[in-house]
């Protein structure tokens, strides 16, 4: 391992310069609004401000997944929110959420607007209003649920730990890059035993726990995030390979990976989803402007 830095933390940390990286001008260590903006709002029931990230593609591909199963009450407007523009920091979004992160959604389909923030939670609030992709009672949503929160309190390690440290931090950081590797790797291996056992995460059902680990472990399985598979070894995972696999097969799991993103193949873009005929108009001229 190489030298130790000679830094020293001090007493009182106070925010006097930039951190660099690739996110450094939106990281601040304060919450609230930067400016003034209203969200838009479509026609849909279900308003959705967000960005095809990972965290993104979670409820993007729930409500793909609903409309495909005949829920026709789950029709949505998904905008797009530029999180590398700060415009998660407007005060409309605030409103929506006051972490300013993506995703947020809001539910207008009753007499009052109910917002709801966080991923698994609108995973948890759509799946429970539609009675879908979530059992019912007993262990098996307990399964589910355990599973849900589990990607919910991991991904941290790999987005905001591994991904950071490997693929964005202006300087890379030995002990940093082999402490969220190892822990990466760990968790790729939880889920690899019990992929081993289980047709789906939560068991022999495709469900919200599958929806929402997909776009993280799966997209590290397919190669898809940090240019990182070679490095995390992710083909000795068989049965997670075969899993992503079997999940990226789903139409509704192909469309709502497009929705909202901004970056990969312009083909597999869509900035905004306003009709389910948005994935069938997309022009030429739409492919130009994506790149």
């Amino acid at each position: 391992m190489t030298a130790a830095s000679d830094y020293i933390p001090p007493r009182v940390w106070v925010w006097n310069r930039a951190n660099g990286g690739r996110f450094a001008t939106i990281n601040r260590p304060v919450a609230g609004p930067t400016h003034e903006a209203e969200l838009p709002v479509g026609r849909h029931p279900l308003q959705l401000y967000s960005q095809g990230t990972p965290n993104g593609q979670k409820v993007t591909i729930l409500l793909e997944e609903l409309l495909a199963a005949g829920h026709t009450g789950a029709e949505y407007d998904a905008w797009l929110i530029r999180i590398a523009e700060g415009q998660q920091f407007s005060t409309g979004f605030v409103a929506v959420n006051p972490n300013s992160k993506i995703p947020a959604l809001v539910d207008r389909s009753g007499p009052e607007p109910v917002r709801v923030f966080e991923s698994g939670a609108i995973l948890l609030y759509l799946a429970e209003k539609f009675g879908a992709f979530l059992p019912a009672s007993g262990a098996a949503r307990a399964e589910c649920l355990s599973w849900l929160f589990w990607q919910m309190g991991s991904t941290p390690y790999v987005g905001g730990g591994f991904g950071h440290f490997y693929a964005y931090a202006p300087t890379k950081i030995e002990y940093a890059i082999d402490r969220f590797t190892m822990e990466t790797k760990r968790l790729l291996d939880v889920l690899d035993r019990r992929l081993a056992e289980s047709e789906y995460v939560a068991g022999p059902e495709y469900t919200i726990a599958d929806i929402a680990i997909w776009p993280w472990y799966g997209g590290l399985a397919k190669g898809w995030l940090y240019g990182a598979a070679e490095f995390l070894d992710v083909g000795s995972y068989r049965n997670l390979q075969r899993w992503a696999e079997a999940v990226w097969q789903r139409p509704a799991v192909r469309r709502g990976r497009m929705v909202n993103r901004i970056s990969g193949d312009p083909a597999e873009q869509l900035r905004e989803r306003h009709d389910a005929a948005d994935f069938e108009t997309r022009t030429e001229d739409k492919l130009q402007a994506a790149r």
